[in-house]
């Protein structure tokens, strides 16, 4: 007998669930040969102003978490996207028309960025922060903190590298991502997201939109509970006018960045999403 297959549909991922789009649109994907693979969740406005709502509702659990228990969830993360790397490295070869050794490859870089950027947790502030010289019988200490819900659109020409090499900076310091993945190649994205449902990440912390980048960033550049832009992957767009949008609510902005090592890992990637708190304190006297 022949077994009829099972096409899935692929949703969003907005506060630790997998809605439709409210507006119940949706949109086809297919291989590097043009052959059909799935329909994949079109979101609207209404679902970023969604999934900003869930950012900002996770950002005091996570951002007051310790720095070691971010450092075990990220790591958390790199451990089941190992134990899923068949399927990440199938996705890539029928979405991107590379060979299987280019998409192992690929999926072995991401795993190991979430290691990489594991490690920073609790070590960032060491780097970041400091203790200022100063007269007079005080301690004078700047340290980072996150600087909340980040908006990310992530790169556009990579299934999964791109994709976590954008969300996984922001997490480091305790912020919460919105992010709008590949609109071609979003299949890693949201297999990704089922990874951080069944991993020790809160509902919230990451909020994964799939549609087109034109669409929603205008949103989430003016949306005034959303901190700071990434506009890694926002190259193609009018990205000046997104600049001049997220002026008017005070949003720190990192523009476009292209080729093969857009969003390298670095520190400067995560301390760009943080602010600096001075703290003074006496000395005592005797």
């Amino acid at each position: 007998m022949t077994r009829l297959a099972v096409p899935k549909t692929y949703k969003l991922y907005i506060g630790g669930k997998f809605p439709r789009s409210e507006s119940g649109r949706t949109y086809e994907i297919s291989t590097a040969k043009g052959e059909f693979v799935a329909n994949v969740a079109k979101a609207s406005r209404k679902d970023a102003r969604d999934a900003i709502v869930a950012a900002r509702g996770a950002v005091k659990g996570w951002a007051g978490a310790t720095a070691y228990n971010r450092g075990q969830v990220l790591y958390r993360i790199a451990e089941l996207l190992e134990g899923r790397r068949a399927q990440f490295v199938d996705e890539i070869t029928r979405l991107e028309g590379v060979s299987a050794a280019a998409a192992s490859a690929q999926v072995d870089e991401a795993i190991d960025r979430w290691v990489w950027y594991a490690g920073w947790t609790d070590k960032h502030a060491q780097v970041a922060g400091n203790a200022n010289p100063v007269a007079g019988p005080y301690f004078n200490i700047s340290v980072p903190e996150p600087t909340g819900v980040v908006a990310v659109i992530a790169p556009q020409d990579s299934s999964l590298l791109g994709f976590v090499s954008a969300v996984a900076p922001p997490l480091v310091t305790g912020n919460t991502v919105v992010v709008v993945a590949s609109e071609r190649l979003p299949l890693s994205a949201i297999s990704l997201a089922e990874v951080l449902a069944t991993s020790d990440v809160p509902g919230g912390v990451v909020n994964i939109l799939t549609g087109s980048p034109a669409e929603i960033a205008p949103w989430l550049a003016s949306h005034a509970d959303v901190n700071a832009l990434d506009l890694v992957g926002a190259g193609s767009l009018d990205w000046i006018d997104l600049q001049i949008v997220a002026a008017d609510t005070l949003k720190r902005v990192l523009p476009p960045e292209e080729g093969p090592d857009a969003a390298a890992p670095s520190l400067d990637r995560i301390t760009a999403f943080t602010e600096t708190k001075t703290v003074w304190h006496t000395k005592s006297m005797v």
